[in-house]
C-alpha cells in the first residue's frame, strides 16, 4: 500500500506534474478518494502545488522558498548543532504562512505527558545539563549560588531575555540602569520598564527560591512583576487572559475560552510541579506556558524567568539565554506552536544552556564562599533590617535588640546584630527588594539618619 510519502517522491520525479489519474496509474492499488485526500493534505503543508482545473488539473512539487535562511546563519549559526528532526521543523516553519496548516491548541499535547515517565529530554542529555550546570553547592540551601551571583544574573538575564524580545539595550547599557538607575539616551521608555521589569522578576525568584514552586501564585506574579506598565489594559497583569490572541508570524490559535485557558493551567501546573528533574521541570515550562497562551501577552517571558526556577533552587548554573538569536529562538517556538513539536527548541536549549555555564562557572573561582553565620540567620537579619527602615523615629539599635530579642539565638546573638549593623551601612537602592523595602521607604529612613 503505497504512501504520502510515495505519493510525494511520484510528484518531485515529474517536473512536469501528474494528474491524479496519472498518479493512479503510478499507485493502482490506491483508491481515488484516498488519493484526492492525500494530495489535499500536501497542498496544505506547502509540499506540493496545483496546476490548472478539472480534468486538466495537475499537481507538482512546490519549490522551497527561504531555503537559504532555514539553513543560514542568521537563523541557526553553524555553532549551534541540529538534529535531523530539528531541520525538518525549521524546513516546515519558514514555508509562507499560505503552505501551513492552521492549527489550534492540541489537548493531548499537554495531557499525554506523565511526569516523570514521559521524558523531553532523554536521561543521557540530562546527565549531560547537569555536568555542565553543578556549581558544587547542591547541598546548600536553595537559592544560594542564586544569591551569590544575583548582580552578574540581574544583568545577563534581563538584557539577554529582553533582547529576544527586540529591545536594542545593550549589555553595558543594561548594567548602567540595573547598577546606577542610568536609563540609556535614545532609547524609548518601553525598553528601559522591560529590563527593570526583568530586574524585579529575577529578585522575586531568587528571594523565594526556597518557597516557590509551580503554582497559579508563582507564575501570577512573575506574570505581573515582568508586564508591569507593559500592557494596554493594566489589569491584564498577573490575570489569567480574558480574550483570544492572534499569534503574529504564526498559523497557530490559542485557546479563547477563559474556563478552558483555567482549566489547562491548572494541569500544566500540576504537571510542572511533580517533575522532579530540574532540567527536565525547566523545559516542560519553556515548551507549555507559550503554547497555552495563559496571559494577554509576555507569555515568552515568563516562561523563560519560569525555566530557571527549578536552576536557581537546584543551585545549579541559571539559563541565561546570552547570544541566543532571536530569529532562531523564534523559530523553535513556532515549531512547538503549530507542530507541537519540541526538538528544535530543545537543541537550542542544550546549546543556550552550555553557554550559560561556560560564563558562570568561569567566574566561580571569583565566589567567596558563603558566610555560614549569614546564611543560618538570613531572614532574621533581612526582617531586623527591613523593621528599622521602617521605624525611622526610633534608635536603630532599639529596633534590632527588639527584633532579636523574638528569636533564640544563643551564643550568636551578638555576631548577629554585627551582620544586622553592617547590612545597614552598606544599604542601597540596587538590594532593597532583598529586603522587601520601597525606595521611597528607603529615602525617608536615610533623611532621618542625617538629621540624627
Amino acid at each position: 500500500m503505497p504512501t504520502p510519502q510515495d505519493l510525494f517522491e511520484s510528484i518531485q520525479a515529474s517536473p512536469e506534474g501528474l494528474s491524479v489519474a496519472a498518479i493512479l496509474l503510478r499507485h493502482p492499488g490506491l483508491a481515488r478518494r484516498t488519493a484526492q485526500r492525500w494530495l489535499k493534505e500536501l497542498v496544505a503543508e506547502g509540499r506540493i502545488r496545483p496546476l490548472g482545473a478539472g480534468r486538466a488539473r495537475r499537481y507538482i512539487a512546490a519549490a522551497k522558498p527561504l531555503a537559504p535562511s532555514v539553513t543560514g546563519d542568521d537563523v541557526f549559526p553553524q555553532h549551534i548543532p541540529l538534529s535531523a528532526d530539528s531541520r525538518d521543523i525549521l524546513a516546515y516553519v519558514h514555508q509562507p504562512l499560505t503552505a501551513r496548516k492552521p492549527v489550534g491548541y492540541q489537548r493531548d499535547f499537554l495531557s499525554a505527558y506523565e511526569p516523570n515517565q514521559t521524558w523531553y529530554l532523554p536521561q543521557p542529555l540530562r546527565r549531560q545539563l547537569r555536568k555542565m550546570g553543578d556549581t558544587g553547592q547542591s547541598l546548600l540551601p536553595a537559592g544560594t549560588y542564586g544569591r551569590a551571583i544575583l548582580n552578574r544574573l540581574l544583568i545577563d538575564l534581563s538584557w539577554a531575555s529582553s533582547h529576544l524580545e527586540g529591545n536594542t539595550y545593550t549589555r553595558l547599557d543594561t548594567r548602567e540602569l540595573i547598577e546606577h538607575g542610568r536609563a540609556a539616551q535614545g532609547k524609548a521608555a518601553l525598553e528601559t520598564q522591560m529590563i527593570l521589569n526583568h530586574k524585579a522578576a529575577i529578585e522575586f525568584l531568587v528571594d523565594n527560591a526556597e518557597s516557590l514552586g509551580f503554582n497559579r501564585f508563582t507564575l501570577l506574579n512573575l506574570h505581573s512583576a515582568l508586564s508591569e506598565n507593559l500592557l494596554p489594559n493594566p489589569a491584564d497583569e498577573g490575570r489569567l487572559r480574558q480574550h483570544g490572541v492572534e499569534i503574529g508570524k504564526s498559523v497557530y490559535h490559542p485557546l479563547a475560552v477563559p474556563a478552558q485557558i483555567e482549566e489547562m493551567l491548572d494541569l500544566l501546573l500540576h504537571k510542572a510541579n511533580s517533575i522532579k528533574d530540574p532540567f527536565e521541570q525547566s523545559f516542560f515550562v519553556l515548551v507549555h506556558v507559550p503554547y497555552l497562551q495563559p496571559f494577554a501577552d509576555v507569555n515568552k517571558r515568563t516562561s523563560r524567568l519560569a525555566a530557571n526556577l527549578p536552576l536557581i533552587r537546584a543551585n545549579l548554573c541559571p539559563l541565561t539565554f546570552l547570544d541566543v538569536p532571536e530569529q532562531a529562538y523564534s523559530s523553535a517556538v513556532l515549531g512547538v506552536y503549530e507542530m507541537t513539536r519540541i526538538e528544535l527548541l530543545r537543541d537550542l536549549y542544550v546549546w543556550a544552556y552550555e553557554r550559560s555555564t561556560q560564563e558562570y562557572l568561569a567566574i566561580k573561582q571569583d565566589l567567596a564562599e558563603p558566610d555560614p553565620l549569614r546564611l543560618a540567620w538570613r531572614e532574621v537579619i533581612k526582617q531586623s533590617v527591613r523593621e528599622v527602615v521602617r521605624q525611622p523615629r526610633r534608635a536603630p539599635l532599639e529596633v534590632i535588640a527588639e527584633c532579636l530579642s523574638r528569636h533564640e539565638l544563643g551564643a550568636d546573638r551578638d555576631n548577629v546584630e554585627a551582620l544586622v549593623i553592617e547590612e545597614l551601612r552598606r544599604l542601597h537602592e540596587g538590594v532593597l527588594a532583598r529586603y522587601g523595602l520601597r525606595p521611597s521607604e528607603f529615602s525617608e529612613w536615610q533623611s532621618r539618619q542625617r538629621l540624627t
